[in-house]
C-alpha cells in the first residue's frame, strides 16, 4: 500500500476517534448536570415535606406549650434544612470536581491527538521531499541516458567511416577486413592476457600464500588457550551418606519432587558422600546443582522447600549470567555495546557448540579476529566487535525460527549494531554473501577456533539436540505445562494441566507423544513416555 494512502488512513482514525471523545465528553458532562438538578430538586422536596410535618405538628400542640414546641420544631427544621443544603453543595462541589478533572482527561487527549497529527503531517512533509529529490534524479538520469544514446551513435558512425576507410586502403571487402583485424587482435590479446595472468597468479599465491600463512599462524601463537569439554553430569558432594536417605525421602516423595521441579535425574549410587546430577541442558542442571546444595546445607528437604530454594536459585543463575556478560564484554573491550543484549550473551555461558563453550569461543574469536586485523594494519575493533557478537543468536535459537546466523544478525540489527557488523554475522556461514574485509575475518576466527585440537565434540551436540527434539515434540501437545527428558534420553516426563486435560487424555497423550517420537527420531534401544497429571490444592489457615 503507498505511504500516502496509509498517513491518510491514520488520519481519518484520528478523526474519528476525537469526533467519539467529543461526544463521550459532551454525554458525560449532560449526565453530571441532569444528576445535580435532580439531587437539588430532592433536597427541596425533601425541605417542604418537613415544613408541611412541622406545621401539622405545630396544630396539634397544646396552645400553651405551641410556641416553645413550635420553635423547637422551626429550628429542628432549620438544622435538618441546612444539612440537605449543605449535602446538595457538597453535591455540587463533587460534581464539579468530576468535571474538572474529566475535562481536564479530555484536554490531555485532544493534545494527543493534535500532537500525532503534527507528526503525521511532518510524515507527509519527509515523504513529499523524498519523492521530490527521487524525481530530480530520475530526471538526471533521463538526460544522462540521452547523452549516452548520442556519444553511441557517434561511435557507431565513427566505426562505420573507419571499416570504409580500412577497406579501401587494403583492396578488400569489409566482412574479410574485419576478419583478419579481429583476428589478429584477439590473438596479440590472448597471448599479452596469458602471460599477464600467469604472472600475476604465480607472485599472488606465493605472496599471499606466505602472508596468511604468517597471519593465522601468529594469530594462534599469541592466543593459546585452553579448551575443556563440557559434560552432561554434575557431582555433589555431600557430607555423609545418611543425607541421601534424606534426598530420597519416605517412599521416593523428595527426589521424585525434586526431579518434576528441577527437570534432572538425580542418581544415587554407591559412590560414598556423593551423588550425580544428569541433565543434557547445562542451564538446568546447574540450577538444580545450587538447589541440592543449598538444601543439603539446610537440611530441610520437603517438597515445599525443594520450589522455594529452586526459584531463588533460577534467579541467582540469572544474576551469574549477567555478570559473565559484563566480563566477557570488558575483556573483549567493547565499551558502547547496548545493555539490553548482556543478558542475551550471558546466557551463552550455558550454552555448547559440539561441546565447546559458546561464551568462551566468542571472546576466543574476538582475539584472534582482532590479531589478524592488526597484522593486515586494520582497524581491530570492529574486528573484535563482529567476532565477539557472530554467535549471539545460538542463545535465541529455540525461541526464533531460523539459523543462528540470521536470528543474531535480525539481533544486532534491531539493537543498532553497523552494517558491516551485521553482514558479519549473517555471513560468518556463507548463508550470505561477505562484502567486508570484517566478514572474511569472523569467518576465519570462528574455524580456527572451532578447529583446536579437544575444542569440540561431535557426539555431545548430536545427543543434546536429540534430548531437545523430544522436549519439543512433548511440549507440541495442547495443555502441557511442563516437559523433561529424563535419563539420558530413555524417558520423557510431561507435567500436564489438570484443568486442561483429563485422565481420559493422558492416556491419548502418552500413546501419540510416543507415536511421534517413533516417527521423527532415531535412537538406541527405548524411550519411556510419563505422563503425570497432579492436582493440588492450598488453603490458608488464618
Amino acid at each position: 500500500m503507498d505511504p500516502m494512502q496509509l498517513l491518510a488512513i491514520v488520519a481519518v482514525v484520528l478523526a474519528i476517534v476525537l469526533v467519539g471523545l467529543t461526544l463521550v465528553v459532551v454525554s458525560m458532562v449532560r449526565n453530571q448536570q441532569q444528576a445535580q438538578k435532580q439531587a437539588a430538586r430532592r433536597a427541596v422536596e425533601a425541605e417542604k415535606q418537613e415544613r408541611s410535618r412541622l406545621q401539622s405538628l405545630v396544630a396539634k400542640v397544646d396552645p400553651l406549650a405551641r410556641k416553645a414546641e413550635a420553635d423547637e420544631i422551626l429550628a429542628a427544621a432549620r438544622a435538618e434544612a441546612e444539612r440537605v443544603r449543605t449535602e446538595a453543595e457538597r453535591a455540587r462541589l463533587e460534581s464539579d470536581t468530576a468535571s474538572r478533572v474529566e475535562r481536564e482527561r479530555v484536554e490531555m487527549l485532544l493534545q494527543e491527538v493534535e500532537r500525532r497529527e503534527r507528526r503525521v503531517g511532518e510524515r507527509e512533509d519527509q515523504h513529499a521531499g523524498v519523492q521530490r529529490k527521487l524525481d530530480e534524479r530520475l530526471g538526471d538520469l533521463e538526460l544522462t541516458l540521452a547523452e549516452l544514446d548520442a556519444r553511441r551513435a557517434v561511435l557507431d558512425e565513427a566505426e562505420v567511416s573507419q571499416r570504409k576507410e580500412i577497406a579501401r586502403i587494403a583492396g578488400m571487402t569489409p566482412q574479410a577486413a574485419k576478419a583478419e583485424l579481429l583476428a589478429q587482435v584477439e590473438h596479440e590479446a590472448r597471448l599479452e592476457a596469458v602471460h599477464l595472468s600467469r604472472k600475476i597468479e604465480a607472485e599472488a599465491r606465493r605472496d599471499g600464500d606466505q602472508k596468511a600463512r604468517e597471519i593465522i599462524v601468529g594469530a594462534i601463537q599469541r592466543l593459546a588457550t585452553d579448551q575443556t569439554t563440557e559434560s552432561v553430569v554434575t557431582t555433589v558432594p555431600l557430607p555423609g551418606d545418611e543425607m541421601k536417605g534424606r534426598i530420597i525421602g519416605r517412599e521416593g516423595r523428595n527426589i521424585r519432587a525434586f526431579e518434576q521441579t528441577t527437570g534432572v535425574n538425580v542418581m544415587i549410587d554407591d559412590t560414598p558422600e556423593s551423588v550425580l546430577l544428569s541433565s543434557f541442558d547445562p542451564v538446568r542442571r546447574e540450577v538444580a546443582r545450587l538447589t541440592l546444595t543449598e538444601l543439603v546445607a539446610d537440611g530441610r528437604i520437603h517438597p515445599a522447600r525443594i520450589e522455594e530454594v529452586y526459584e531463588r536459585s533460577k534467579r541467582r543463575i540469572d544474576e551469574i549470567c549477567l555478570r559473565a556478560a559484563e566480563d566477557a564484554v570488558a575483556e573483549v573491550g567493547l565499551t558502547d555495546l547496548d545493555s539490553r543484549l548482556l543478558p542475551t550473551i550471558g546466557a551463552l555461558q550455558y550454552r555448547t557448540s559440539y561441546g565447546q563453550n559458546v561464551l568462551k569461543h566468542l571472546i576466543e574469536c574476538a582475539h584472534l579476529a582482532g590479531l589478524m586485523a592488526s597484522e593486515l594494519e586494520l582497524d581491530p575493533a570492529p574486528a573484535r566487535r563482529a567476532a565477539f557478537l557472530h554467535d549471539i543468536g545460538k542463545a535465541l535459537t529455540h525461541e526464533v525460527e531460523g539459523s543462528h546466523a540470521k536470528v543474531g544478525a535480525d539481533l544486532a540489527r534491531r539493537f543498532g549494531e553497523h552494517p558491516d557488523i551485521v553482514n558479519a554475522i549473517e555471513a560468518h556461514h556463507n548463508e550470505v554473501e561477505p562484502l567486508t574485509v570484517i566478514a572474511v575475518l569472523t569467518q576465519a576466527a570462528d574455524a580456527i577456533s572451532g578447529g583446536r585440537p579437544g575444542a569440540r565434540r561431535e557426539s555431545l551436540e548430536v545427543y543434546v539436540k536429540r534430548l531437545q527434539r523430544l522436549e519439543e515434540i512433548a511440549r507440541s501437545h495442547k495443555g502441557v505445562d511442563k516437559v523433561f527428558a529424563m535419563q539420558a534420553g530413555r524417558e520423557i516426563r510431561v507435567m500436564v494441566q489438570p484443568d486442561n486435560v483429563d485422565d481420559a487424555g493422558t492416556h491419548l497423550m502418552a500413546k501419540e507423544i510416543a507415536r511421534q517420537v517413533e516417527d521423527e527420531l532415531t535412537y538406541p534401544g527405548t524411550i519411556k513416555v510419563t505422563v503425570v497429571r497432579e492436582s493440588r490444592v492450598t488453603e490458608t489457615a488464618r
